[in-house]
């Protein structure tokens, strides 16, 4: 019997075709399956009576809807969907093998649990009416009078509905982005706990700081048009303090390469096409701010792409698959907070540096003791704080009218107001995060034993392989 398999015997692992039960467990089965049946149907029947707390919205409030508005925002949402399955192949690619499953899993299940935490009570924070411009209140729990009507607020063109559920997608793929940091060393209920109090006590509040009418820096001016400082700067931010928490993983502490990289370039690939419903949706319209959004949000990638393999051809004299496909993602970071604010020449600026600044930062990182296993700050969290930055440099009432003219137009003070959401949302999400992490360690646990993270997490969180080879 081979090392793996022995270890997944002495741990009661599954050896053979299929899923099994462990055998400590296979006496209670029913019970426990009975227990679980009792408790989806109290859930359900719960939720079945809140339910009636929607009131129904009259025909007469529908006035404002602009159909092909609405067909294009529903579009784009299903475009941003598809970035979390595209982020678990594009993580999975460069994790090890016996680490794929559970890094594609995890970023499924975090799209379901953050779906779920935003539909009862992240929403309403982050886009309910503000409370001192910190948070939005619970006017919108469970989306009560969230409906076919618009919001004028945030979409008049849009039933209230549309915006909800497009903003779920930006809410669901923040933390999934989170992972890999920690990715192949951490406790899959942990993650998801963590998960459930992250998007509440993290995302939602800087949502509403940035975005919520009333929020405090939206009213200083702060601009993010479709995130990178409430996606990126937090999610990079609090990916810095789960490496510094959890710790390196086992081992002789030297990198690994990519297990699969097809699957590396396939997830950067659709992730560049879904990132047009991403930037590009962000308009909330089918307009000219929307179409130039999808034009910066390709030249950025591109031209990133181009830059992050010079460098690793300059400096390892080989331009690899992997490193243009991160390349193109760190571009699309990095126009995310600029994409309908900016002209394509500054798009084409804001690529090159990304590129070039994220690569540089990856091979500073890789020299310290720090193991943020995918990259994610270097690539996520620098890409955003450059964005946020080159937002307040390159931008231009000229390119949208709701926006504002940054540093080469004239008006600093955008620079030193972009600065100050970076410097806010990143310490915001490094401190809390770092917080929640030692809480849950001291409660739950957040990594696997030393057993476990050897055998790997497919095998000993989800008792599946990736690939068999008989």
């Amino acid at each position: 019997m081979s090392d793996t398999r022995a270890e997944a015997a002495r741990l009661r692992l599954p050896d053979g075709e299929g899923l099994f039960v462990p055998r400590e467990r296979e006496t209670d089965m029913r019970t426990r399956m009975l227990t679980i049946c009792i408790v989806l149907v109290v859930v359900a029947a719960l939720f079945s009576v809140l339910s009636m707390l929607n009131v129904g919205i009259s025909s007469a409030s529908l006035e404002g809807l602009v159909p092909a508005d609405v067909a294009w925002v529903s579009m784009a949402a299903g475009l941003v969907m598809l970035m979390t399955p595209a982020l678990g192949f594009f993580y999975g690619g460069l994790v090890r093998q016996k680490n794929l499953v559970s890094t594609i899993v995890q970023c499924l299940i975090i799209f379901a649990v953050a779906s779920g935490v935003w539909t009862l009570w992240g929403y309403t924070l982050a886009f309910g009416p503000s409370c001192g411009g910190v948070i939005g209140g619970l006017k919108y729990a469970l989306l009560k009078g969230v409906g076919a009507a618009p919001d004028p607020d945030y979409a008049p063109n849009l039933p209230a509905l549309s915006f909800y559920f497009f903003q779920m997608k930006f809410a669901a793929i923040t933390p999934a982005l989170i992972i890999g940091a920690f990715a192949e060393r951490i406790r899959f209920r942990s993650l998801v706990a963590f998960i459930v109090v992250w998007a509440t006590v993290v995302y939602s509040p800087a949502a509403h700081w940035v975005w919520g009418v009333g929020g405090w820096l939206r009213g200083l001016g702060a601009l993010d048009f479709a995130g990178g400082t409430v996606v990126h700067v937090l999610a990079g931010a609090s990916a810095l303090a789960s490496a510094v928490v959890i710790g390196r993983r086992a081992g002789d502490g030297r990198p690994h390469l990519p297990c699969n990289v097809p699957f590396v370039v396939l997830g950067a690939a659709l992730l560049w096409f879904g990132w047009f419903g991403f930037n590009a949706g962000s308009a909330l319209a089918i307009n000219a701010v929307a179409v130039n959004a999808l034009v910066t949000t390709n030249i950025a990638a591109a031209f990133a792409t181009l830059s992050w393999m010079a460098v690793d051809w300059y400096v390892s004299g080989k331009p690899s698959a992997t490193g243009a496909a991160i390349g193109g993602v760190c571009g699309l970071v990095a126009i995310t907070p600029a994409a309908g604010f900016v002209d394509v020449s500054a798009a084409i600026a804001i690529g090159v540096v990304a590129g070039m600044v994220c690569n540089f930062v990856v091979i500073l990182l890789n020299r310290t003791a720090l193991d943020d296993t995918l990259d994610v700050f270097a690539c996520h969290g620098v890409g955003g704080i450059w964005g946020a930055l080159a937002t307040g440099i390159f931008c231009q009432k000229a390119v949208n009218e709701a926006g504002a003219d940054g540093l080469l137009y004239g008006n600093p003070k955008q620079l030193l107001v972009q600065a100050l959401a970076v410097v806010v949302v990143g310490l915001w999400a490094f401190v809390t995060s770092a917080i929640i992490l030692k809480i849950m360690d001291a409660t739950l646990g957040l990594r696997v034993s030393a057993e476990e993270e050897e055998l790997g997490l497919d095998l000993s969180q989800h008792g599946e392989y990736a690939f068999r080879t008989e």
